[in-house]
């Protein structure tokens, strides 16, 4: 297995779960972790079946960043408010 580290767009705790949860369904994909305070989403996959950047559109296609692709803006639309980047301020 290999790893990634993929900066995310992650908010709170519901992000970390939503991501480590739907993260997993990607094929290839074994586990991951999210580090709220960095937003680091840590990736263990197979090389074999997926590639970084294929993880990265997982991410993207959930709602959140992937270091430099955009979240999807239709899944993005779709999170809670609380999952939105700034939702926490306004």
């Amino acid at each position: 297995s290999d790893t990634i580290q993929i900066k995310t767009s992650a908010q709170c705790s519901m992000c970390k779960k939503k991501l480590e949860h739907d993260i997993v369904y990607t094929k290839g994909v074994k586990s991951a972790d999210l580090d709220l305070k960095t937003k680091q989403l840590m990736v263990i996959y197979n090389p074999e079946k997926i590639s970084p950047d294929k993880i990265r559109k997982a991410v993207s296609m959930i709602g959140y960043d992937a270091d430099s692709i955009p979240a999807d803006p239709k899944a993005y639309k779709n999170l809670n408010d609380c999952c939105k980047k700034g939702g926490h301020d306004d």
